[in-house]
């Protein structure tokens, strides 16, 4: 080959690398400033709409959570041969395999340890890494914190134990009778987007909770709570931990009695104070049954995370639990299974201190979705899409100042507004991101929110409670 045609070859390649780096940071700059116009429409939003004098009543429990890395501590031990699913954790064997049912999905669970040894095993695990540290948990004092922070005065039903003082808002007043000096504690693996374990590898960012509680799930705050909510006078009362009763070993009938505690005090509220339900990972068939029965009923609203809404889908529809649904749905799909929720309420047999679900909050990874009655005192839907959202990424990232950085969408240009034929189709506007429609004859407003997607993950753990607060404190 002569020098000339070395020279043109090699000439060739340069500029061929010239372009593609050209065309990648051409590109890189579009996806840059696609993400600012979002943001800056987001903050936009955001800073008209302020929380005014509202007062919040929130239950039920606290504990203390100890965070650590699942590689930190499950790295160290053998990866299972198989995944399997079980209600509660016996056995380390137990524990491995459904973690890593959970891990691979990428999805969040949280399970009761029936075994205290094993489970006091695993805290003195996590406690050695010296990366492992503790917060305040469970959601109520989460939801509270973040009601407080939004400015509404708050009330938490939660043991008065010193930790739980000395780590709560100092804007929360703690009205749940005197609790132990010990805490109760959960412990939470968090894994990032990427990760292996063996043959097992996580899609997303998620959790796994795992919990020997014998306290929160008897909800013992709840009389002590109940003294304080008349002269509070809450305009919401937010019920939320139930979780923590799934799969407990109650003697027989103690925890229907106890759901029916529950239920009284919600009834005991008057109408001018609006009820919410915050969903959590419940995997038991009969307490979502119950829950049906016992606590929906009486809710105003209910808020869920992208598993949590296909199981709510799937006991009212058929009776049945889905253990396992897809970490980044598509928006068509869970606007049905909403519209269906919706409907499915609406037939539920009234009863003393029925209510109507005037409210469902979806939050998923990609977007935020709210969907209201239009005659119902729900407001401010669209800046309530917007502030959940934007939330969503600052509890992920553990930064108030949302960075474009650290930031990505996984919503298309567009999408269906639902899998039947002929639906319509919403196209992205960067400079009007959060869309809102009725429908129904104008019954119902549904407001669709891209999150902007943290890429810098600090923690998962408690995102749907701050997520969910967050929303909320706009629309009382």
């Amino acid at each position: 080959m002569s020098v000339a045609k070395v020279l043109s070859t090699a000439l060739s390649v340069v500029v061929l690398i010239v372009a593609f780096w050209y065309s990648r940071d051409n590109g890189n700059r579009i996806l840059e400033e696609r993400l600012r116009q979002v943001l800056d429409a987001m903050l936009e939003v955001e800073e008209q709409h302020v929380v005014g004098e509202v007062r919040i009543a929130v239950g039920y429990g606290a504990c203390k959570d100890i965070f650590v890395r699942g590689a930190d501590v499950f790295g160290a031990m053998a990866p299972p041969k198989k995944t399997a699913h079980y209600n509660s954790i016996e056995s380390l064997k137990n524990l491995k395999e459904l973690y890593a049912l959970f891990y691979a999905a990428g999805s969040a669970a949280e399970r009761y340890v029936g075994n205290d040894t094993l489970f006091n095993e695993l805290v003195g695990a996590a406690e050695a890494v010296p990366s492992s540290y503790s917060a305040l948990g469970g959601n109520a004092p989460v939801m509270a914190s973040r009601f407080a922070i939004e400015g509404a005065r708050v009330l938490l039903a939660a043991k008065r134990s010193p930790y739980v003082l000395k780590h709560i808002h100092p804007g929360v007043e703690v009205g749940g009778g005197q609790g132990d000096l010990e805490d109760d504690i959960h412990l939470i693996f968090e894994y990032k987007t990427g990760e292996k374990w063996g043959k097992y590898e996580a899609p997303r960012a998620n959790r796994f909770i795992i919990h020997s509680d014998n306290d929160n799930p008897t909800v013992s705050s709840l009389e002590e709570f109940g003294m304080e909510l008349a002269s509070f006078k809450p305009n919401l009362l937010v019920v939320g931990g139930l979780q923590m009763m799934d799969n407990f070993p109650f003697p027989p009938g103690v925890r229907k009695e106890r759901l029916k505690a529950v239920r009284d005090q919600m009834t005991l509220m008057p109408t001018t104070t609006r009820i919410h339900f915050e969903m959590a990972s419940f995997t038991e068939t009969e307490l979502l049954k119950d829950l049906s029965q016992y606590i929906i009923p009486y809710a105003d609203s209910l808020g869920m995370n992208e598993q949590e809404l296909p199981n709510l889908y799937s006991i009212l529809k058929y009776g049945n639990v889905s253990f396992i649904s897809d970490f980044n749905p598509r928006v068509a799909v869970v606007l049905d299974q909403m519209r269906e929720v919706f409907r499915l309420l609406d037939k539920l047999p009234e009863t003393a201190g029925h209510r109507q679900v005037t409210r469902l909050h979806l939050h998923t990874l990609a977007f935020q979705a709210i969907m209201i009655q239009k005659d119902s005192p729900w407001k401010n839907n669209l800046a309530a899409a917007t502030k959940a959202a934007l939330t969503a990424n600052r509890h992920v990232c553990g930064n108030s100042e949302i960075s474009i950085e650290n930031a990505k969408m996984l919503m298309d240009d567009g999408f269906t507004l639902s899998e039947a034929a002929g639906a319509g189709r919403i196209m992205f506007d960067s400079q009007h991101p959060v869309s809102c429609w009725n429908e129904d004859g104008g019954k119902i407003e549904i407001c669709i929110a891209p999150v902007l997607v943290c890429t810098a993950v600090r923690h998962t753990a408690s995102g749907g409670d701050n997520i969910s607060a967050a929303g909320l404190v706009l629309q009382v």
